[in-house]
Order: structure tokens, then sequence, then C-alpha cells
């Protein structure tokens, strides 16, 4: 059995729950924010949410489910390596885009439009009130009542203003460090890199099946070009072009992964924490040789410019925009049904933001008699 390290969490000396219950005789703390988070309705909801196609556009590419149980996947195997709490790691990878509007970016762009006059929408913020406010299982409190390193996770980003707002709500609470500048667990920090290179692959995957990224593209890219390179050497010049396609990137996701645990450890070993407040007092501790960092960059610009600002991925902004926004006129007018919150505004950006892309779409087309998208 893995035994954790000093530096991770500890379930048996975690800060615990806004709300106290009796401890399981058969789970950690976190093994249950874990299960709570796949059983809640926001979770389930993330099969039909975009991540860069709109869900309609086919059956094969990524959703935030897809991606959220990459992520995990990811996070826990390195949690493994590194002998940090597995359970906690995975809880945060499930549950960091539980607040993520329909449409993608460009719902969440809208939505924060719409919102300006009322305080803003923050989709890391917008997940963390889904566990907290918005589900409804249980009879004692709302919400999920998960354990304070579970939503320290969460939080992934937090202005300043709304980092206050929760700390006056919660002193000391999940905001205090994005005032303070300390860290949060190594479980998050894991988690926060794993998201940025899970969505690096699999864009990469999605975009040359799609067809809008040409596989000659990646050929010019001078982190993946190597590796092709050495794909065609090792397994032949003649390999279907998608087993060409999942080699590169199976090979692209564990060089990161190798250095990204090597490196993490050496941070490790130079700052030598005791325990986890040691490592919330430190800089960041989990992180990509510079090199390797680099040339993630690199990628992420690349991806970018040639797939997310696609003509035909901007084609769909338009229209997700408008829908939305005419949404948030239509409820802000008449209400929500079932309001989480005496604020309307903030009601209606809670509804709006708990959609599918597909629901959405439907409710737009019944309210206002308007086919913006093509036919599911």
């Amino acid at each position: 059995m893995n035994l954790l390290a000093p530096y991770a969490c500890d379930p048996a000396r975690s800060l615990g729950r806004r709300h106290a219950e009796a401890a399981a005789a058969d789970r950690t703390p976190f093994q249950r924010d874990r299960d709570r988070i796949v059983h809640c309705s926001a979770f389930r909801r993330l099969v039909y949410k975009t991540q860069v196609f709109l869900n309609h556009e086919g059956d094969l590419f990524r959703t935030r489910l897809t991606h959220s149980l990459e992520v995990a996947q990811l996070t826990r195997s390195m949690a493994r390596s590194l002998r940090l709490d597995e359970d906690l790691s995975e809880a945060i990878a499930l549950a960091h885009d539980l607040g993520h509007t329909p449409f993608g970016h460009a719902g969440q762009d809208t939505l924060n439009a719409c919102m300006a006059p009322y305080g803003g929408f923050e989709h890391n913020l917008q997940s963390l009130r889904v566990v907290d406010r918005l589900e409804r299982r249980y009879a004692g409190f709302p919400g999920l009542n998960l354990s304070f390193e579970t939503r320290e996770g969460i939080l992934k980003h937090c202005s300043q203003r709304n980092a206050r707002a929760l700390c006056a709500l919660e002193p000391g609470g999940v905001g205090e460090r994005f005032l303070s500048g300390h860290q949060p667990s190594l479980e998050a920090q894991l988690c926060n890199l794993a998201d940025e290179l899970a969505y690096c692959a699999h864009d990469l995957d999605d975009g040359v099946r799609s067809g809008l990224l040409p596989f000659a593209a990646l050929e010019e890219q001078p982190f993946v070009a190597p590796l092709i390179d050495q794909v065609r050497r090792e397994e032949g010049a003649d390999l279907h072009p998608r087993v060409l396609l999942y080699t590169t990137l199976r090979r692209l996701l564990r060089l990161c992964v190798t250095d990204l645990v090597d490196h993490t450890r050496q941070n490790l070993l130079a700052h030598a924490p005791l325990d986890v407040q040691a490592v919330r007092a430190l800089g960041p501790l989990v992180a990509y040789s510079p090199p390797i960092a680099a040339a993630l960059q690199a990628l992420k610009s690349f991806l970018f410019a040639r797939l997310y600002r696609h003509p035909e991925v901007e084609a769909q902004r338009a229209p997700a925009q408008r829908l939305l926004a005419d949404l948030f006129g239509i409820y802000l007018e008449q209400g929500v049904p079932d309001p989480r919150d005496e604020d309307p505004a903030r009601a209606v950006a809670d509804y709006l933001a708990g959609m599918t892309d597909r629901f959405a779409i439907r409710e737009h087309q019944r309210l206002t008699g308007l086919r913006l998208f093509p036919s599911e």
C-alpha cells in the first residue's frame, strides 16, 4: 500500500466540512466527496456541455464530462507517484468544471457580460456555488457539504472582490488564500496542471479528427513534430493515420507526466515541506521543468490560433452568445423555475450555467420561436 507523504493531505486531518457530519466507518472524507460528486446532477449534465465542439456536432468529440474523466485519470496517476491522496485528487478533478456554462467559453463570456452589472460571473466560483449551495440532495444542509480540501481545489481562480465576499461568509475559508497569497494543497496544484495537459492533448486529437486541424500542422509544431518522427522511426512509416495520431499523443502525455512528476519531486526535496500547511506557505511546488513548461505554452498558443479561433469554431460563437443573452433577458423579466438565490440576476445566472447545450437550444426555440442551430 502506498503510504501518504507528510506533505500530502491526510484525510484523518481534514479541516472538515461547513456542516458537521459523523465520520463514515468505511470511507475517508475525500472518498465520500468523490462519491457525492459523481452522483450529483451537475456532474451528469457535463455529458451535454461543450468542450470545444458543440455537443450535437459529433459523438466522438470531448464533452465537459469526458474531459473531467481524463483529468481525473491523469491527476490520480500522478498523485500515486507523488504519494499524495489519490481520492482527493480525483474528487477535485471530477468537480473542477461543474460550474461551466453551456457552449464553452462563448457561453462563459456571454454570461459574464450579462452579469457585469450584477457582480459578474466566474466559472470557478460557480463550481463552488454548485457544490456549496445549488445541489439539493440532503435534508440537513444545502449543496454537497464537501470537505475544505476538495472545495479549496475546486476554486482554482477567484477575483479579489469575490474572495473578500467569500471570507465575509466563511472567515479563514477557501477564499482566504487569494487574499493572503498562499497556495492550495499539492493535490489541487496537481489537478490544475493535469487540467491544462488533458485539454492540450485531447484538443489536438479532436482538432485533427474534426478536419479543422490538418495533421501536417502538427508536424510543424516544435513540441509535437519530434514525437511524430520518433513514432514513425520506431513503429513504421506506414502506420494508419489514426494510430500515428494516438501513439504520438500517448507519448506526449507520457513525456509531460514524467517531467511533471520528476520536477515536482525535485521541488519537494529542495523545500522539504513537513506538512500541508508548509506547502500552502510556499510558492507553487507542482511544476514542469522550464523547457517543458515553455513547450506546453507554445502548444497552447498554437491551439488557440489554429483551432479555438478557427473560422468554423468561431462561427458557433455568435449564435451561442445570442442564445444565452436572449435567455438571460427573458428569465430576468419573468423569473426562473425554482430559483436558488434571492437576487433575481444571480438566480438567472445559476439557471443558465446549469443548462446543457441541448436544453438551452430547446428552451430558446420554445421561448422565441427561433432556431439558431441546426437540429441535434
